[in-house]
């Protein structure tokens, strides 16, 4: 995704934090004899078979969200369907391995390495021999040439998205023969292995026309197990056919059709029969292990189901009147009916549970995490002591366990930017920032001048407002006393006891005085800002718990007297309770208030809930959180690259080659020729010089050890100026039907094509499960 974000810039730097933050983290990283880069906490679970065990034909449906608006992966509208596509049709010279590094395709190439260093960088590619596109011509330098033209960003005329790394080539020549490929580069590049996958056809690159327009809705030419028949964008499919000239091991399946089926309709299409593989959400899950041998089928019935059907005639005689009203002949034909409702009901659950137990959840971790963003252009959180507060408060680990834990998958918060456990440049650079600490995010907060219970300067239309509504209330009392002079003795007596009451309950001095005072809190409330001598709330004070979000006067969120120390401040004698909340910090007359956005589609729970526990502690260092969800299709255009946010969730996919593909996200902003800031990729703002060169030596560094020490060392960096937070990675979970193979959830790695199919009959498991099946994500690669 590459969207430029154009705003103010306003990145206020702390040098001393950055420094501190920077210094101990390199000796941390590198010491040990044990590779940091560790395990995939979870692995594939695809359910795998031996090739000989799965029948030859058969068409596998997939669910994807979209059918693709283009087939060139270079385009800037390309999608992850794009992507699958490709890697089903197109040679691919590395691909990725269960620990998501890249390792040679041997169907393409023979070999690949470097063959000089100096006075430039040579890598020479051998092709395997067999290799040839459908219409018969040989994969060979023609090819890989016209791709590094289109791509070396010289032509304008091609519309391409990214450039990366063909910019560094100097020339593309043959070798020997056809077969061998010669690269010389004009300046190192570390990610070479990121070059030419996906490879398209000369047909393809030759000429700006035929890249800007002739592979977005079909490809006449590929080398892959597949080939493209055919892209429907009224039926919302696209259908990928077995390639007669593959020369690898052939394609199981006959066929793969690609079709567009939003998330909250997958579970429905599975039950219909017009699905066999499908990534879920997580609350979708319940409804394929409800359905399973284990299920009781109880969760897909709904609360109340379990409901008699005789019931219910009855209590709607007894709502709408006696037995009079309602003859028994009526509430019989009525019990009837409910009772045929009932039980079709039940059959239909009965037939969509039969169709859901020929399904499993196969889930294991995507290559991708979530983050927290803070927008460090402007506001409180250009600031890097804010900022660095902000990621002090929260409890990476409980929101791992929050997302990952119910769904018995590993719960370890993300240690890096730039990859992910198990991959080469990963280690865990989270010490740079340091661990979730309370009292050290609120010493950051006072040193940046945000104190709990400081005076809060009222809007001034909400002081008109409340003027307006005292002279309206004034008003009202006149004309009370002025009725009750009229009245006999008796009554007068009682509107004199009603009128002392009310005059204590707007601060008069009786003994339940203290307890009614502030704006209509009733008893046990926790003001902020109070003043020590006075019994009401002051208009110049810190705002109410309430006053930000609605639930965070749900979690009992406690106030603070101003110059008091930390706690509640209850009627004497009654205890604070546990949850009793931090006073909200302000300064310059203004709290610390925080724009939280997040998406509303389908599948935006769980950020959501997430959303809640990081407010609730940012609540306890006395930041407040403002969370609004928006539509999903601006979430990103005009909330995430324009920068109208303080706060935000969303996830980056995991690369082999970081140097590469991360040092858009993080690169330093930088302002353009028309006034404009070009942020490039990195929607958070925050960007340092020395991440830039860290960055850049890492490219132009070829010996792979000290390559990964220079992007563990940039991680590092990106850590202490705390412009975003990685939290957790992604569950991936996937529907699948039980003697599907050697498909699902894929983990790190890429999938194979040519290996899925169903399983021949004699090697179906219990109830159609693979008998060589992976049993489920494992800590292990």
């Amino acid at each position: 995704m590459s969207h430029d974000g154009i705003g103010p810039r306003a990145v206020m730097r702390s040098v001393a934090f950055l420094t501190a933050g920077v210094l101990a983290v390199p000796a941390l990283a590198g010491c040990g004899s044990e590779d940091p880069a560790g395990k995939p906490l979870a692995g594939p679970d695809i359910g795998s078979a031996d090739r000989a065990k799965i029948a030859d034909g058969g068409t596998l449906r997939w669910a994807v969200d979209a059918v693709p608006d283009t087939l060139n992966t270079f385009q800037s509208d390309a999608d992850a369907t794009t992507t699958r596509v490709a890697q089903a049709v197109l040679p691919s010279m590395f691909r990725m391995d269960e620990r998501g590094r890249a390792v040679r395709n041997p169907d393409y190439l023979e070999s690949a390495e470097v063959v000089k260093t100096e006075p430039k960088q040579v890598v020479l590619y051998r092709i395997n021999q067999q290799a040839v596109w459908s219409d018969g011509r040989e994969i060979g330098a023609a090819d890989f040439a016209a791709q590094w033209r289109a791509l070396s960003g010289k032509d304008t005329a091609y519309w391409t998205a990214r450039n990366a790394g063909y910019d560094r080539i100097e020339k593309v020549e043959r070798g020997k023969g056809n077969l061998e490929v010669k690269v010389t580069f004009s300046r190192p590049y570390a990610d070479w292995r990121s070059l030419f996958t996906p490879l398209y056809p000369k047909e393809v690159m030759g000429t700006p026309d035929s890249f800007n327009d002739g592979a977005r809705k079909k490809l006449k030419v590929t080398a892959g197990p597949f080939t493209v028949k055919k892209v429907d964008s009224k039926e919302d499919e696209v259908t990928l056919a077995r390639n007669a000239r593959w020369w690898g091991s052939p394609a199981r399946l006959s066929e793969i059709v690609l079709r567009a089926v939003p998330r909250d309709e997958r579970v429905s299409a599975l039950a219909a029969g017009t699905l066999d593989l499908a990534e879920i959400d997580p609350a979708a899950v319940r409804h394929i292990t409800a359905a399973g041998p284990q299920g009781t089928g109880t969760p897909l019935m709904g609360p109340g189901a379990d409901g008699s059907a005789a019931d219910e005639p009855h209590s709607r005689a007894v709502a709408r009147g006696s037995d009079k009203e309602v003859s028994d002949e009526e509430a019989a034909d009525e019990e009837v009916s409910a009772r045929g409702k009932r039980s079709e009901k039940a059959a239909e659950r009965a037939r969509r549970q039969k169709a859901l137990s020929g399904f499993e959840v196969r889930k294991s971790l995507e290559p991708a995490h979530t983050q927290l963003a803070l927008n460090g252009a402007d506001g409180p959180l250009a600031d890097e002591r804010v900022r660095r507060a902000v990621a002090r408060a929260l409890d990476r680990k409980e929101l791992a366990e929050a997302v990952l834990k119910p769904l018995g998958l590993p719960a370890e918060p993300v240690g890096s930017h730039l990859a992910l456990s198990g991959q080469a440049a990963y280690a865990d650079n989270s010490g740079a920032l340091g661990r979730q600490d309370t009292k050290e995010a609120q010493a950051l907060l006072a040193d940046a001048g945000w104190v709990p219970g400081g005076p809060v300067e009222e809007k001034k239309e909400k002081k008109e407002e409340k003027e307006k509504a005292k002279e309206k209330e004034g008003a009202k009392e006149k004309a009370g006393d002025k009725a009750k002079e009229g009245q006999k003795e008796k009554a007068g007596e009682k509107a004199a006891g009603a009128e002392g009451k009310e005059g204590k309950k707007d601060g008069g001095s009786g003994k339940d005085a203290g307890k009614k005072s502030g704006d209509g809190d009733g008893d046990g409330t926790y003001i902020v800002g109070e003043d020590e001598g006075h019994g009401g709330r002051g208009d110049d004070k810190a705002p109410r718990d309430s006053g930000t979000d609605g639930h965070l006067a749900q979690e009992g969120a406690g106030r603070l007297k101003q110059g008091g120390a930390p706690g509640a401040y209850a009627p004497q004698g009654t205890a604070a309770p546990a949850k009793a909340g931090t006073a909200p910090v302000a300064k310059n007359g203004k709290a610390l208030v925080l724009r939280f956005v997040l998406p509303s589609g389908p599948g935006s729970g769980t950020l959501r809930s997430v959303a809640d526990r990081i407010s609730r502690m940012l609540e306890r260092i006395g930041i407040r959180s403002d969370i609004s969800q928006v539509d999903d299709a601006s979430y990103f255009k005009d909330h995430i690259a324009s920068g109208k946010y303080d706060l935000a969730l969303y996830s980056w996919p995991a690369t082999a080659f970081p140097a590469t593909d991360a040092r858009p996200i993080h690169a330093k902003p930088v302002p353009a020729a028309d006034g404009s800031l070009n942020v490039e990729q990195n929607y958070t703002r925050v960007g340092t010089d020395q991440v830039d060169q860290l960055f850049d030596q890492a490219i132009a560094t070829l010996d792979d050890s000290e390559h990964r020490e220079l992007i563990r060392k940039a991680d590092s960096r990106i850590w202490a100026v705390a412009g975003s937070i990685p939290l957790y990675q992604r569950p991936q979970l996937t529907a699948a039907r039980k003697d599907l193979a050697n498909a699902g959830a894929f983990g790190l790695r890429t999938p194979v094509y040519e290996d899925m199919g169903f399983l021949k009959k004699a090697a179906r498991g219990p109830a159609g499960t693979p008998g060589a099946r992976s049993a489920g994500p494992s800590s292990g690669s």
